[in-house]
C-alpha cells in the first residue's frame, strides 16, 4: 500500500574515504530502490557477478539462461542505475553541512518560509513515505521542490505539536538521515537525504513500524499523530 521504501540501515562513518564512498553507493536508499525497479533477472544477475562476484557461465546456470542472455541482462542492469545516477557530485563536507542545515531548521521549526526551504532543494526533489498501510504517509511520490517544501512545513508544524519529540542526527545507508523519537525515545520514523550537486535531490520519510523494529523500541505515531491533530 502506498510507495515502498528498503528498510533503513544505521551505518557508521568509516575513516577511510574511498571506502565510505562505495559503502554509501551501494548501501544508499536510492541505489536500493533502482534495485527493486529492475526486473528479478536483471538484479540477479547484476548482484551475483558484481557484488558476488559470480562468473558469467555459473550465473547462467543458477538463472537458467545463456552466456550471452546473462551478459545482456547485465549490461540493461547497469544501463538502467547509471542512467538515474546523480550527474552532479557533492563532497561529503558538502553533503553534510547541506544536511545539518536542513534538519537544524526542521527541529527548531524555522520552516516558516517557503522560498528559504526551497533554495535548500533541487527543482525536481522528490518526498516519498513508507507507511506499509499501517501509519499514514504520502499515497504516492511528491515531485517539485515548491510541493516538496510546502509539505514538509506541515509536517514540521504538526511535529512541533507532539509533545516531547525530538530529533537526532545519523548516517542513514551511508547518507544524512535522522531518527525522530517520541518523550520516551522510542523510534517513530527514519528520514534520509539524497544530496547531489549542493542540493536536496531527494527525501524518503520511513514510518512504517514494520521496517524500524530492527533499530529498537517503536513508538505509536499514528496515534501521536491524531492526537497533534
Amino acid at each position: 500500500m502506498g510507495e515502498w521504501l528498503p528498510e533503513p540501515i544505521i551505518t557508521d562513518s568509516h575513516d577511510d574515504p574511498a571506502q565510505h564512498a562505495e559503502m554509501a553507493d551501494s548501501l544508499s536508499l536510492a541505489m536500493l530502490v533502482l534495485l527493486e525497479r529492475l526486473s528479478p533477472e536483471q538484479r540477479a544477475v547484476l548482484l551475483l557477478h558484481d557484488v558476488f562476484d559470480y562468473r558469467y557461465p555459473e550465473i547462467a546456470q543458477i538463472i537458467g539462461k545463456s552466456q550471452d542472455n546473462v551478459r545482456q541482462l547485465a549490461t540493461r542492469a547497469r544501463r538502467h542505475l547509471n542512467q538515474r545516477r546523480p550527474r552532479f557530485q557533492t563532497t561529503r563536507e558538502q553533503r553534510d553541512e547541506l544536511a545539518r542545515r536542513f534538519f537544524q531548521a526542521a527541529e527548531q521549526g524555522d520552516l516558516k518560509e517557503p522560498s528559504w526551504l526551497e533554495a535548500l532543494l533541487a527543482h525536481d526533489v522528490e518526498l516519498t513515505g513508507d507507511g506499509g498501510g499501517k501509519v499514514p504517509a504520502l499515497a504516492r511520490t511528491l515531485r517539485g521542490r515548491t510541493r516538496v517544501a510546502r509539505t514538509l512545513i506541515d509536517w514540521a508544524r504538526l511535529a512541533a505539536r507532539l509533545p516531547g519529540g525530538w530529533l537526532r542526527p545519523v548516517e542513514v545507508n551511508g547518507g544524512p538521515g535522522m531518527l525522530y523519537l517520541d518523550a520516551q525515545q522510542r523510534l517513530l520514523a527514519v528520514v534520509a537525504l539524497e544530496v547531489a550537486g549542493g542540493q536536496v535531490t531527494s527525501i524518503s520519510a520511513i514510518v512504517n513500524p514494520d521496517k524500524l523494529t530492527r533499530l529498537g523500541p517503536v513508538g505509536d505515531f499514528g496515534s501521536l499523530r491524531g492526537s497533534a491533530r
